[in-house]
């Protein structure tokens, strides 16, 4: 597990802008439990191409885009463990990837953005991505 004084910058560079987190499987159920809307969920990590692109790529999707997700959330993979495990569940039958993004809609899977999806891709080209699917989803 990564010390939370690595973590903490990754994880507040979305949590600033308006993330919430879940940090244990509880919160993941409680909030799709029975959740009609959509959510984003961005599955953290402390790996190069979440910092160059996943979470740049986001947040500009999150700041441009029209149509927006109900809610924007994050998990951390490396240290919330249990959360992270929780939403593995959810975006089955998709492998474990981190980082990823993906969007829900009514607690539903609708769209998933694997990590060999993010990596050598920019920000831009991300977020651009991620505006089109809220435009089709939101």
């Amino acid at each position: 597990m990564y010390p939370a004084e690595l973590v903490a910058p990754m994880k507040n560079e979305l949590l600033e802008q308006g993330f919430i987190e879940f940090t244990t499987a509880q919160e993941v159920e409680d909030h799709f439990k029975d959740h009609k809307g959509t959510t984003l969920v961005v599955i953290n990590s402390v790996c190069g191409c979440a910092a160059g692109a996943c979470r740049p790529g986001v947040l500009f999707a999150a700041q441009h885009a029209e149509k927006k997700p109900d809610t924007l959330a994050t998990v951390f993979a490396g240290f919330d463990k249990e959360a992270v495990a929780k939403v593995r569940e959810y975006t089955a039958p998709y492998p474990p990837s981190s980082p990823s993004i993906a969007l829900f809609k009514d607690g539903e899977l609708v769209h998933f953005i694997e990590r060999h999806m993010i990596e050598g891709r920019d920000a831009v080209i991300i977020g651009s991505h991620l505006k089109g699917v809220f435009e089709e989803v939101c």
